[in-house]
């Protein structure tokens, strides 16, 4: 293969490179990486399947000059700076007509910027969400493409027979212009917060409510993972609980600290969300919470400053698990619900013209967020592609209607407790607001105008108005 050239080449041969490269190889491709640290390039080439055609370089102009055109190539680099600096070393090197993909975690400002500098120089630029971890590269990803479509015709190709497989459609599809693909990835990582989160939290009520042990954990999320509850967080969770430690006699989970780190995606889903405006309160919980976790020592004095309530939680296990697994199936309809609403108040608003159809198909394999749910909404979205809410789809009000009783049950009690379930309260904050037909919001008004003149609107009479309020 010496003389030859090669369909795709990475730059960045960190895990997630290297195993997408690996993927694209076992398909049948002939692959070229290059990385700076020559263990990364033997590393890749070791890793081969034997009989696949993949070579690791040290010299970015190598790889260049070895790769079939137009070439076809993505950068895997950390978000930001490292990002420009790539692109500045490759323009040079470039032609028209080369198709660049930035498979990273980058802002979709950043890539906005990006294609709208290099389209006059004849270079498709690409931003595309990659999610699965180091498993689902190597195996089958959900991969979120946006920007340049005829840069997408290039590459779907081969995007589709390395992505994950779900009835035989490939988790992958154009979503979008411009930045739309980061903005995809960015709310399905915001998502992914508000799960986790509402997770977690499950976790602390089985524990004060029934008094579960980690064996038992397993068992109640093993089984929640064979019903409507059915997703790859779920059952990644079954298994932490089993996970001894090496180093003592306990289970891995218990000697882990509670001081959450992230990486920003969640910060900016929530920051986002309040430039469009639209309202995301469990993925702005989500975000807080983990800030929150960081506060260790105020925590500690805390405890010992106040007392626990003492409503204690004692419920039947059997009644309490049951209870749990409907708040937790109601909150992850409403995760998904905020960040779908708005993924479309985001493509209306900075013309994407992303396609929520395609969205929740692509997440349904390879990705962390997948999950049985998504069968469900890709259902409402054929009945109604411009669906404003998944809420308002009738068959997913019956199933938020057939568990709302023991979500309200089990935050009334974890209120009562004291036990500390915001994901949760949010979840369910938000519906009761999007299910009032008429809220207290009038009263806002009314303080608006009379402090600062704001103006207010009428139920009865079209047009804005202002009242001189008297002092009573």
């Amino acid at each position: 293969m010496a003389n030859s050239l090669y369909d795709f080449g990475m730059i960045g041969l960190g895990v997630m490179g290297r195993n997408l490269l690996l993927n694209m190889a076992d398909h049948g491709f002939s692959v070229i990486g290059f990385d700076k640290d020559a263990a990364k390039n033997s590393a890749l080439e070791a890793a081969a399947t034997p009989g696949t055609t993949v070579k690791g370089v040290a010299e970015l102009a190598t790889m260049v000059q070895l790769l079939e055109r137009p070439r076809k190539l993505m950068m895997l680099v950390p978000a930001g700076q490292p990002v420009d600096d790539v692109i500045a070393s490759l323009l040079p090197l470039l032609e028209q007509g080369d198709v660049v993909i930035d498979g990273g975690n980058s802002h979709y400002t950043d890539t906005l910027r990006r294609v709208q500098e290099l389209r006059p120089k004849g270079i498709h630029f690409m931003g595309m969400g990659v999610s699965g971890g180091e498993q689902g590269a190597r195996t089958g990803p959900s991969i979120m493409p946006g920007g340049d479509l005829d840069a997408y015709a290039k590459v779907k190709p081969m995007l589709e027979a390395i992505a994950a497989k779900v009835k035989g459609v490939p988790c992958v599809a154009y979503l979008g212009k411009e930045g739309a693909g980061h903005y995809v990835k960015m709310v399905h990582n915001g998502i992914e917060y508000a799960i986790m989160q509402l997770i977690s939290e499950s976790y602390a009520l089985l524990q004060k409510g029934a008094g579960l042990n980690n064996d038992q954990l397993h068992e109640v999320f093993k089984n929640w993972n064979q019903g409507a509850l059915q997703s790859f967080l779920v059952e990644i969770t079954a298994d932490i609980f089993l996970q001894n430690d090496d180093k003592t006699d306990k289970r891995l989970v218990d000697v882990i600290s509670d001081k959450a780190g992230s990486k920003g995606t969640g910060k900016w889903t929530s920051q986002d969300a309040m430039e469009l405006p639209v309202a995301v309160p469990v993925i702005d919980t989500a975000v807080a919470m983990r800030t929150l976790s960081g506060y260790k020592e105020q925590r500690l004095q805390a405890e010992t400053l106040y007392k626990a309530p003492e409503n204690a939680l004692h419920v039947p296990a059997d009644m309490w698990i049951k209870q749990v697994h409907d708040a937790l199936y109601f909150a992850t309809i409403l995760s998904y619900a905020q960040g779908l609403a708005m993924l479309r108040e985001a493509s209306n608003d900075l013309k994407m013209e992303i396609p929520l159809p395609e969205v929740v198909k692509v997440w349904r394999g390879g990705c962390i967020i997948r999950s049985t749910l998504l069968e469900v909404f890709t259902q409402a979205y054929q009945k109604n592609a411009d669906l404003g809410n998944i809420l308002l789809d009738e068959n997913i009000a019956y199933l938020v209607e057939s568990v709302i009783a023991n979500t309200r049950s089990v935050v009334a009690q974890a209120a009562a407790a004291g036990v500390p379930i915001a994901g949760f309260m949010s979840a369910l904050s938000y519906f009761d607001a999007f299910r009032t037909g008429r809220m207290p919001t009038n009263l806002i008004q009314a303080q608006r105008d009379y402090f600062g003149a704001h103006t207010y609107q009428r139920i009865d009479i079209p047009g804005t108005f202002h009242t001189e309020w008297q002092q009573h």
